[in-house]
């Protein structure tokens, strides 16, 4: 009986840690898909306690991974993929209220496997999957940034997600195809993988955000034919696609007041089985979309030896929707100041300069708000609206955009 007993106990160690390193692999999840307990905030003893290079370390013997291009098909590739290790759903947008006010938001799923396989259970509460959410709302008049943080089991209809008819969701905060008629624009793209209807939804006391997405650009593929590359061992990649422009339109609830808003958001997907690498420290991504048409990404992934890893990558979209990729070495990027965290104490570039020659533009990107750290998630990163001035084929225009900021320390 004794050894009964400390089997079952072993078992069950087993297990807990199992979880423990899948929430750490979870929280690592901010960006480029590597990273029954619900909360808007993590507990303050636990907050950006976690770093990069730990939430993203455990083993990933057993899963699939992202080696050769992938043949995407849709709505399926909109759904989960549990054969990878981890996977992303990531919305941020910029939006405008009638008498001028100015809001940025980002709502974000992630999809994390406890591990590779389970024996099946017959059990409503079972389940191998675990879901992170992050809602985060800039209100740029207010000066005011407010960020929350949602986990849950895939178990019980608390989170999970599907591809037909598509629907991310944890608890109430969800992404799900739209039930409004498509447009003449996004008919227009064509197929349906080249379309996308979405509806956005997060609520909390003091935030929220129900708003209607719609493409008017066909989907991009990042890398090689969607295989984006994250460094030169093999399976270090994932696959990635984004929706560059997406016209929005909804309800914005801040401080119990409701704003009629209208604007645009981007849409990035994601899924793999792989992490930094031993030399990464973090990344910087933008996101950027110009009054002209055109739509800019760009990911400069740090080395800890304060140099630009050769696998930064990213893409110009131009006005008709056609991508042109961009190297590590198409872009140069200048910080033009800093910002230290009053909450954290990292210190984060917040202005930048952007030049990519070749397509001849040129970006001087500043924050709506300087202060526009998630600092109450488990694993600390900066995201925040910022305000675009370029010059593209010597001409004077404006635009909007997002910036992400991870692996930064004090």
């Amino acid at each position: 009986l004794g050894t009964a007993r400390g089997v079952v106990r072993s078992v069950r160690r087993q297990r807990f840690e199992r979880c423990r390193a899948a929430c750490r692999v979870l929280t690592g999840l901010v960006l480029l898909g590597w990273c029954t307990v619900v909360a808007t905030a993590a507990p303050p003893a636990a907050v950006g306690d976690t770093s990069l290079e730990r939430a993203l370390g455990t083993g990933a013997d057993g899963f699939a991974r992202a080696l050769t291009p992938h043949d995407f098909v849709f709505p399926r590739d909109h759904g989960p993929h549990p054969d990878y290790r981890t996977e992303w759903w990531y919305f941020t947008g910029n939006l405008r209220a009638r008498d001028g006010r100015r809001f940025g938001f980002e709502l974000t799923f992630f999809r994390v496997a406890l591990a590779p396989s389970m024996p099946v259970r017959h059990s409503e509460w079972a389940t191998d999957q675990i879901y992170m959410a992050h809602f985060a709302l800039t209100d740029v008049r207010g000066a005011r940034f407010y960020h929350y943080q949602r986990m849950s089991r895939a178990a019980l209809e608390l989170a999970g997600a599907r591809a037909q008819p598509f629907r991310v969701w944890l608890e109430d905060w969800s992404a799900a195809v739209s039930d409004k008629p498509l447009s003449p624009t996004c008919l227009a793209l064509g197929p349906p993988q080249r379309c996308l209807n979405v509806h956005v939804q997060a609520r909390t006391p003091d935030a929220a955000i129900d708003l209607q997405l719609e493409a008017l650009k066909p989907l991009v593929l990042q890398g090689d034919a969607g295989l984006s590359r994250k460094s030169a061992v093999p399976g270090s990649a994932s696959y990635y696609y984004s929706f560059t422009r997406l016209a929005s339109r909804g309800v914005v609830t801040v401080g119990g007041e409701a704003f009629e808003v209208e604007g645009l958001s981007w849409m990035d997907r994601e899924w793999s089985t792989s992490a930094l690498g031993p030399e990464q420290a973090g990344w910087d991504w933008f996101a950027l979309q110009l009054d002209d048409g055109t739509d800019v990404m760009f990911y400069r992934l740090r080395r800890k030896d304060g140099s630009v890893d050769p696998f930064s990558a990213g893409v110009v979209v131009d006005a008709r929707g056609k991508a042109h990729k961009l190297s590590a070495r198409a872009v140069d990027i200048d910080v033009l100041r800093y910002w230290r965290s009053p909450h954290s104490g990292v210190r984060y570039p917040t202005g930048w300069r952007l030049s990519i020659p070749a397509a001849r533009l040129e970006f001087e990107l500043q924050p709506y708000l300087d202060d526009q750290e998630l600092y109450r998630t488990t694993v600390r990163y900066w995201e925040g609206a910022v305000r675009v001035t370029a010059h593209h084929d010597g001409h004077a225009v404006g635009g909007h955009g997002y910036v992400e900021l991870a692996g930064y320390g004090p």
